[in-house]
């Protein structure tokens, strides 16, 4: 009889070396590679738009910590580095120094990329954050410019908005601001003109 697959830990994690994005999914250790330029402006862009109004109380009501890829540990087989992630100060209240975060989030937000394994932000990591208790969770496509939003209801996803890149929208948790989905994205390439 073989012996059953160990699972991973934290402490696994930990021996990576510390420019390799990992994570662990129901035991497994998950290595990725950096992301491509789209997708780090669409991540860098929505923080800058949230930062200043909900974390810093800049134009908007604060009262949030708002930050990219930390370790967030669900169980310790399941521990995640969300590309951007937020967390209500009330229920964070001294997050210094703290690593991994064992508080739930109060917001996670996946930007989609095919190198990285769309399936495992669309199925993989939706199931783990609705089984936890996570109360929204958005998806951002900066290949199809596309900012989807969901809400969690009695342990299920229900869509609140799928946004293009035209919208202004106030997106839940968020909604005390007018967010410019087009800043989210890059902007259109230069048409080449035939000479």
């Amino acid at each position: 009889m073989a012996a059953a697959p160990k699972l991973a830990t934290y402490a696994d994690l930990l021996a990576t070396p510390e420019d390799v994005k990992a994570e662990i999914l129901a035991g497994e250790l998950v290595v990725q590679p950096s992301a491509v330029f789209d997708h780090a402006y669409s991540q860098g862009g929505l923080l800058g738009s949230l930062r200043g109004p909900f974390d810093r109380g800049r134009g908007g009501p604060g009262g949030w910590w708002i930050v990219g890829e930390v370790d967030v540990q669900f169980t310790d087989h399941d521990v995640v580095r969300p590309d951007l992630v937020g967390w209500r100060r009330e229920r964070l209240p001294s997050p210094w120094g703290k690593r991994p975060i064992t508080a739930v989030p109060d917001w996670i937000c996946e930007v989609l990329s095919p190198r990285q394994g769309v399936r495992r932000d669309r199925v993989v990591k939706m199931e783990l954050y609705a089984r936890h208790g996570v109360p929204f969770y958005w998806l951002l496509d900066p290949v199809e410019c596309v900012l989807e939003a969901y809400a969690l209801e009695r342990g299920r996803w229900t869509v609140t908005g799928t946004y293009g890149r035209s919208a202004v929208a106030r997106v839940p948790p968020f909604e005390a601001i007018e967010l410019v989905i087009d800043d989210l994205f890059m902007p259109e390439p230069p048409v080449e003109s035939e000479g």
